[in-house]
């Protein structure tokens, strides 16, 4: 019989084999993997994360995101002089139709329906008194602002003084009026890129601006993407997880007053101002987290419910086809109070 031959594989080829063991163990089984995209934009920060095919060229997404990020914060940044918005709200006259752009008019719109179903306690023309109270870019005064100020300053707010009917173009009612859509825009800025991804063929992905999100599909793993609410405490560190929540083609956004605040006199003054009576809102709401269709709708209602209060704000939601909440109330004792609305997931605080 004759002798077994023996054959010694190459070094080169054991650390091919190896490296492609570890490729497999890192992308899953499932032949996908996960590319992450992070960047700045509308003073805060962005990431993307979108589940592609393991031996597909990654796509280059980068610059399609920063390009239409770009595009939104020239239509709706207050902070760039020549931007859509600035210039509507430099406007010396009233009644003069303004030509907006398809975004722009889309998140007035947007407004004019988020002003209407919460009973003003959402506003976009708040910013004279969000600017009076030291939230804005003035610098806070000591005391509180005079009443007759707090007056004067509701005179200038009202989103019924704006006209949105004529397609494409926006008219102020009232030559004072200014517009801030900071409530709305990062929820806008967060379906626009999802659609953006969507429409390049992919159907799992996270968008994430300043903590608001939109999830589609799945994680790598197959599982639902999972998001966790901050703990609403201002002494609690910033990723201290008081709830997790599943999301699978769903938007969530979440506001809360517990890290923007000042004291005086032994009360507690927060930075969501009531645009009705043009106080900081009364209510003993600390956080408020809105689950929707869209992120822009979510962004807007989270802000207005913690206005309006669980009592007004869960009969708003449980109205809302498509819509549910979990407003956190803190007790005069301390204690944290959930309050869900019809549909809201149950506690989760498995590990993310």
């Amino acid at each position: 019989m004759p002798a077994r031959r023996r054959y010694r594989i190459a070094p080169a080829l054991v650390r091919i084999c190896v490296l492609f063991l570890l490729i497999l163990w890192t992308t899953g089984c499932s032949g996908v993997r996960e590319l992450k995209i992070a960047g700045r934009t509308m003073g805060t920060t962005y990431h993307v994360t979108v589940i592609v095919g393991s031996l597909s060229p990654a796509p280059d997404l980068k610059p399609f995101i920063e390009k239409r990020l770009a595009e939104l914060n020239q239509s709706m940044s207050t902070f760039q002089p020549d931007s859509e918005i600035s210039r509507f709200n430099a406007l010396p006259a009233a009644g003069r139709p303004f030509a907006v752009s398809p975004d722009f008019y889309a998140v007035a719109r947007l407004g004019q329906t988020l002003y209407e179903i919460t009973g003003g306690a959402w506003d976009g023309t708040i910013d004279p008194l969000v600017d009076l109270w030291g939230f804005g870019r003035s610098p806070r005064r000591e005391g509180l602002p005079p009443e007759s100020e707090i007056r004067a300053r509701l005179q200038r707010v009202g989103f019924h003084q704006i006209d949105t009917t004529q397609p494409g173009h926006l008219i102020k009612r009232r030559a004072t009026i200014t517009l801030d859509l900071a409530s709305v825009a990062k929820g806008y800025a967060v379906d626009a890129l999802a659609q953006l991804i969507r429409e390049r063929g992919y159907t799992n992905f996270l968008v994430e601006i300043g903590g608001e999100v939109y999830a589609a599909g799945h994680r790598i793993d197959g599982t639902p993407w999972r998001i966790g609410i901050n703990q609403p405490d201002a002494a609690a560190p910033a990723n201290q997880v008081y709830q997790m929540v599943r999301l699978e083609n769903r938007a969530f956004a979440t506001s809360g007053d517990y890290r923007n605040c000042f004291e005086f006199e032994g009360r507690r003054y927060a930075h969501i101002i009531d645009p009705r009576t043009g106080y900081p809102a009364a209510r003993h709401v600390v956080s408020v987290s809105v689950l929707a269709e869209t992120c822009a709708l979510a962004d807007g209602l989270a802000t207005a419910l913690m206005v309006m209060g669980p009592q007004a704000g869960l009969a708003l939601i449980n109205r809302l086809e498509g819509v549910t909440c979990l407003m956190v109330e803190r007790s005069p004792d301390g204690r944290l109070i959930d309050h869900r609305s019809n549909g809201f997931p149950p506690r989760d605080n498995a590990s993310p």
